[in-house]
């Protein structure tokens, strides 16, 4: 299978920039994968689209303000990627520029947080963040929401950033850890999500947290070749038995966001069932692969040649999905994390 296979052209101004003024009134393609119809609605008919026999599954992680900017003694500005902690307050990060930092620096990012350099691992570093009290709640007030790099504009620009705190985060987020959101579930509303409640649409959580490997590039020509970066996931023991109820009741398991694919699909690869665990995952879903739990996904307009784009084209047909693509650049829909939606069935 060639990377190329899953290239397309996108137009430019259709990468999203800023979100949809509201989040349910962002576009939604709805793919039927039975009977390859596509429609065009909006996100607040989600509704319309499920009843009592799905139950939504939604990855509640929280995206931390991981970007940071600090300052060397000289006064020079470094840039600081908070990528994962490994364990208490050690991190490993991204440092730009790389060269002017060293093993002993220690770097100023406010009065209240210090970063000192420990280590270069490959091309990232160890640090060790120094402060006092909770370092979520510094990060709230120093840090920056780490949009993806296709998001063109100033991260620190004041007008922007109370935006991207409220708006790269989706209305359930509770448990820190993320550096990407997982975007599908920005759509949703505490509104959209009391009238599914009310009519019977049941759903539950679980937590990835969703790291740099989601924008990872595939390198390799061959892409059986690419190796995924492994992402933390849980299953609490209360989502683990809503989920085999579900499944024992014959409902369908509607996944929201690719993250919530591949949390499922490795539990079930590797465990044959849904249990309560705390694992990691380096699951590469591509086109040929059969899934064990995942019945409907909500999901959106993913990069050319990447691996989200190779996972929604194993559930739907790489065809069909590309099909869907050409209908949504013609209608001028919004692609990647701020954009448009897709609902396959």
């Amino acid at each position: 299978m060639k990377l190329e296979d899953f290239n397309y052209i996108l137009p430019e101004e259709l990468i999203a920039q800023f979100p949809e003024q509201k989040r349910d009134m962002s576009k939604m393609l709805v793919l039927d994968r039975f009977n390859k119809s596509i429609i065009h609605k909006h996100f607040c008919d989600i509704t319309n689209f499920l009843t009592e026999n799905d139950l939504l599954v939604m990855n509640n992680t929280k995206v931390i303000p991981a970007r940071l900017y600090a300052k060397k003694d000289t006064g020079a500005l470094i840039e600081i990627f908070l990528v994962r902690e490994i364990k208490k307050d050690i991190w490993i990060c991204l440092i730009k520029p790389s060269k002017r930092v060293k093993s002993g620096m220690v770097l100023m990012v406010s009065d209240e947080l210090s970063v000192e350099v420990l280590e270069k691992d490959d091309d990232k570093w160890r640090v060790h963040l120094i402060y006092d009290g909770n370092i979520f709640e510094i990060l709230d007030k120093v840090g920056n929401i780490p949009l993806p790099p296709y998001i063109e504009r100033k991260m620190t620009n004041e007008e922007y950033k109370a935006l991207d705190f409220e708006r790269y985060q989706t209305v359930y987020a509770q448990k820190e850890g993320a550096v990407a959101a997982p975007t599908a579930g920005l759509h949703f509303t505490n509104e959209i999500l009391d009238k599914l409640e009310k009519q019977g649409t049941k759903h539950c959580f679980v937590t990835l947290n969703v790291g740099l490997g989601t924008f990872k590039p595939v390198k390799c020509e061959n892409i059986l070749e690419h190796k995924m970066d492994s992402e933390s996931f849980e299953i609490s023991k209360e989502s683990a038995e809503i989920i085999n109820e579900a499944k024992k009741q014959g409902k369908n398991i509607v996944a929201v966001g690719t993250t919530t694919v591949r949390t499922l699909e490795t539990v079930m690869n590797k465990y044959g069932n849904i249990i309560p665990v705390k694992d990691s995952s380096q699951l590469f879903i591509y086109p040929g692969y059969e899934f064990k739990i995942v019945d409907k996904l909500i999901t959106n307009f993913h990069l050319p040649k990447s691996t989200l784009l190779m996972l929604v084209s194993a559930f739907a047909g790489k065809e069909y999905i590309f099909k869907a693509y050409d209908e949504a650049i013609k209608n001028k829909y919004r692609f990647y994390s701020y954009g448009d939606c897709m609902l396959i069935r």
